[in-house]
This record gives structure tokens, sequence and C-alpha cells, in this order.
């Protein structure tokens, strides 16, 4: 039997850093204690919200309801033959870590995703990606409860409804189901994936090994991003827009420097920094929270700031660069209460 803590500090929870407190937190490390937590919730008529590693969250100062955060982690091996390895992970598991301990066992397929914040029971909800690999490129299926049904449920890739940094997860039914195992096949020779421009000039030289992209993305990365223990930050904080080629074209005309890449038939994806550095807003800062001054896609809370503070300056971000451009930035992170 487990009890929540009551009135639990949340600061430490969200990579944003912000002051947070939520009615009820449970620390779940099964699926029985899982239930519990639900079943707490569903007996009180609680509002009720699954966090993993925190780093795709805007916390507001006070979050009613019971907040669950998994800290069940570790993988074993399902399948094997040989060229793949079929791997189960549990939904606490630290997403990078488990990059590394892939990387290091011989296995390959992860390791363009190295340094994403967060857990793998978070994974697919974004169907998070980096440098030309996504996660439903090496997904096979998931367990999940399905809150609605009170059941474990068993969803494959295609059920999934996976598509840029979204699932059904997301924006099918969100809150509907708590993702407890993710299934993910890995080859065990190296497959070589550094098309995209930065990861290949970087790797320039060097022999190309999975140990070695993983190596220069986390390199990359660093110099990028901010370490959230010094500056909060979420990372990327908006979705590359995706447009159709025409509109594509037109804003080319008249930015010729305009950074996009093929999406698929008919459409074209923007880089959002590109848009918001040129909008004028990299290394904007407006009190306690501003945007990071090496990566326009990167929001940061100096200290001390707040959710509402970070979003009235995400929500002025959004109308300028629509006004400039056209253009409609979505924000990546989860935020609470909506």
């Amino acid at each position: 039997m487990i009890t929540p803590v009551e009135n639990a500090d949340l600061t430490a929870l969200n990579s944003f850093g912000f002051a947070s407190r939520a009615q009820y937190l449970f620390d779940v490390a099964s699926d029985a204690e899982l239930l519990e937590a639900v079943a707490y919730a569903d007996e009180r008529q609680l509002p009720f919200l699954v966090i993993g590693g925190g780093s795709n969250l805007v916390l507001d100062e006070y979050i009613p309801g019971v907040v669950v955060r998994q800290i069940s982690g570790g993988y074993r091996v399902l399948e094997e033959d040989e060229g793949s390895v079929l791997l189960e992970v549990a939904a606490g598991q630290n997403w990078h870590q488990l990059v590394e301990q892939v990387v290091d066992a011989g296995w390959s397929g992860l390791e363009n995703m190295a340094l994403i914040p967060g857990t793998v029971g978070a994974a697919p909800v974004q169907n998070i990606g980096a440098y030309g690999v996504e996660l439903k490129d090496r997904f096979v299926s998931l367990t999940a409860y399905d809150r609605e049904k009170q059941v474990f449920v068993e969803f494959s890739a295609s059920q999934c409804g996976f598509g840029y940094r979204n699932s059904v997860f997301k924006s099918v039914a969100p809150g509907r189901y708590i993702i407890t195992r993710v299934r993910l096949r890995l080859n065990k020779q190296f497959v070589q994936k550094t098309g995209y421009g930065v990861l290949s000039q970087y790797l320039n030289g060097q022999e190309v090994t999975a140990r070695s992209v993983f190596d220069a993305i986390v390199a990359i990365r660093q110099s990028k991003l901010p370490d959230p223990r010094d500056l909060g930050n979420a990372g990327s904080f908006f979705e590359n827009p995706v447009v159709p080629v025409e509109q594509c074209e037109q804003l080319r005309a008249a930015h010729p420097d305009l950074v996009a890449y093929p999406e698929r038939d008919g459409f074209m994806k923007l880089a959002a920094g590109w848009l918001i550095d040129h909008a004028g807003w990299k290394g904007y800062r407006t009190g306690r929270v501003g945007v990071y001054e090496k990566q326009a896609l990167v929001l940061v809370n100096y200290g001390q700031g707040s959710a509402r503070e970070l979003m009235d300056l995400a929500s002025k971000i959004q109308a300028s660069v629509m006004e400039k451009y056209g253009v409609a930035l979505v924000p990546e992170p989860r935020c609470y209460p909506q």
C-alpha cells in the first residue's frame, strides 16, 4: 500500500524549475502501485496527471489532484536473432541513459536521439526525434493502462498514430492512457544516419560508429542548449511548423535564407528557431524569463520565474511570428493546469 505526499514540492521535478506544489504526489514503481494511485484519484474524483522527467512540462504554482511519477526503470531483452534485439523498457527509465546503455551494448538505432531529456514512457506521446531519427523508426509496441476501460492494453505502431511530435496519446486521447512499458527493436550492426547537416559536418574526418554519433550529438546539443540545472528550460519550446510547399516558396521568395526541410509530399518543415530569431526574439529577456541567447527555440527561466510569465512571453512570440511570416507556432511542452 502506498500513500501520497501531500502538498508535494514539484520544483525539482520540472526542468524549468518553476515553484510548484501538487495536492498529492505518488511515486509508483509497479503496475499495482499505479492502480492504487488511479483508484485514489477516482474515488475522490480528483484531477490526475502523470509526469516523467518533467522536461516537457510548464507547471503553475499549484497542481490540484493527484500527480503520479513513474520511477520504474531498466530494460530486458525479449527476443534476439542474428541481426537485431527486441527490448522492453520500463516507463520510468531515463531516456538518455537508455540510449547510452544500448550503445555500450553494441546495439544501433537510438544514438541519434542522445541527450533528449525525459523518460521512456513519455517518448511515444511526443514521438520524440532528433537528427533524422524518430522514436517510431524503432518502435514495436507498448503497454498502457486505459483509465476509461480500466484495463491494461497493447498498442502496435500503427495504433499509436505517430506523426511529427505527435501521437494518439497527445492529440486524440490525452490523459486516457498511462504508458507503462515500451518495446523497441534495435540493430546489432551499425546503420548510419548522418545526413543531417550539422551532424555530418561535426563527424567529417572521423570514423563513424554508433558511439561517435552518440558523442557528436551530445556535444552538439550541449553547445546549443543550456543545462536545466544551470538555467531552467524544456529544450525546444516550439514545434517546427509544417507548411504546404507553396507557402514555403512564397516565404523563401521574401526571405531567401529561410531554413526549411522536406517533410512529406507537398509539405515542408520550417525551422521554428530561424523564424523566432529573425523576428527579433533571440536573447530577449523580460523580467525573470526570456529567450536563450544561443538558441531562439529555447525559452528559459532565469530564476524565480513563473509559468504564467513564460506563457505570456510564448504568446507574444507566437503573435509576432504569425504577423511577420503568417506561420503558427505550437508549443511542445504540456501546460498544467490547462
